[in-house]
């Protein structure tokens, strides 16, 4: 296990599932396309558990029996939808800004990796009133691959100015501590997220979280 770095210089977030509760504006465009299409609205639970694999996962919950290429092409009609009501019902989850603020407080950089495509990314982060504060912001469609390549997360380190040893990647899927851990990071599960189904403690992380008041009592406690 890796040891938590001494003199830390910045945290990389992933976005949905970890800062964010996005899943209600997810799955309301999700049952906007059913409608649409006269297909039955699948329960939302087994919507939320899949959001961190993004909309073709969210979309298959809806249409288990078609092929993927029919599935791909439902997602431009599936963004559309969700860019329309994005940040409606989104929030930062419970004790987010607090962590924020106390990363802020500390004199260190925070920024996004997210497999999100950037257009939402961006749009998202500004809605929210994030645009002016993360020092980094890396969509699913920055570079050519995306998580769990760990080259997201190295670009983000190098937008933030971060020495991938002296910070901290936090995220609600195994994709994010398998990105981290590529790149050097200290990673760390959360457990409020959406999961995947998954078991934090099953995905080799430095450190899980049940709740984001534990980091930011981590970091107060290094001041």
């Amino acid at each position: 296990m890796t040891l938590f770095p001494e003199s830390l210089q910045g945290v990389l977030f992933d976005l949905d599932g970890t800062l964010l509760d996005s899943a209600t504006d997810l799955y309301a465009a999700l049952k906007t396309q059913c409608e649409e299409v006269q297909v039955a609205v699948p329960p939302y639970a087994m919507v939320r558990e899949v959001v961190s694999r993004g909309s073709r996962a969210i979309l298959r919950c809806a249409f288990p029996d078609i092929g993927d290429t029919e599935l791909l092409a439902l997602v431009p009609r599936y963004l559309e939808l969700y860019q329309a009501v994005m940040a409606q019902h989104t929030h930062p989850f419970d004790g987010i800004n607090e962590l924020l603020a106390a990363i802020e407080g500390q004199g260190l950089r925070w920024g996004i990796v997210t497999n999100k495509p950037g257009f939402l990314t961006d749009e998202l982060v500004e809605r929210i009133g994030w645009a002016s504060r993360a020092a980094a912001v890396v969509s699913g469609d920055t570079l050519p691959v995306k998580k769990p390549d760990p080259a997201p997360v190295l670009l983000a380190c190098e937008q933030a100015e971060l020495d991938p040893a002296r910070c901290l990647f936090v995220g609600d899927d195994r994709r994010d501590v398998m990105a981290g851990k590529a790149a050097g990071l200290y990673t760390v599960a959360v457990r409020w997220g959406y999961l995947d189904g998954g078991n934090p403690h099953e995905w080799g992380a430095d450190w899980v979280l049940d709740h984001p008041a534990e980091l930011t009592h981590r970091l107060q406690v290094a001041a």
